[in-house]
């Protein structure tokens, strides 16, 4: 029989997308107001691997990744995901932009083994968590390094974004010790974000 253990130490990672600059600065500054310090801020990409959400959201989309300074417990992913749809909601209705969807947010969480992000579309490989959210596995860390599995969105194979994702987990490795010895704190927040 099998002991039932902690969850290993994790950060939360927020993804969020739009055509907009402004809405993703709205969503940092809400970020760190309502939710944790962000440790790490990677620069503004181009998203250019899916013409999916053009319709909603336009041409000329920036993806942007923040990885939180508090420790993360996973069973709040759920949670988190109909917390950012509530965000994006706020944000159509807050202010007016030339787009029905001004941002598209995706929280997740990063451990020293897997990077995750929660969904509101069922596959075969996703988990159902509750109130129609599932979790999926997005990368696996192996061979010391980040790695697709079959079902990785094209964006998360991109050299530019592991290398953001391999800095999160340096940060995360940084701060394990601290984590283990005290789970409700804090990790270091880096001094400039990126």
């Amino acid at each position: 029989m099998g002991f039932v253990k902690q969850h290993p130490p994790c950060v939360q990672l927020i993804a969020a997308f739009s055509r907009h600059e402004s809405a993703l600065e709205w969503l940092w500054e809400r970020v760190a107001a309502q939710l944790s310090p962000i440790a790490i801020l990677s620069p503004v990409f181009p998203f250019t691997e899916s013409s999916y959400y053009r319709s909603t959201m336009g041409d000329a989309l920036k993806k942007q990744f923040a990885i939180l300074a508090s420790w993360y417990d996973p069973a709040d992913l759920a949670k988190h995901k109909l917390l950012m749809h509530e965000w994006e909601s706020d944000l159509a209705k807050s202010f007016a932009f030339d787009v029905e969807r001004p941002l598209n947010i995706d929280p997740g969480y990063m451990s020293m083994t897997k990077l995750v992000l929660a969904s509101t579309k069922n596959r075969e490989h996703r988990i159902y968590l509750r109130d129609g959210i599932y979790a999926e596995v997005t990368l696996a860390f192996r061979g010391q390094q980040w790695q697709p599995l079959p079902w990785t969105y094209p964006d998360y194979q991109r050299d530019d974004f592991r290398v953001f994702f391999h800095k999160g987990r340096t940060h995360l490795a940084k701060n394990v010790v601290s984590i283990l010895r005290n789970p409700a704190g804090q990790a270091h927040q880096d001094s400039e974000p990126e």
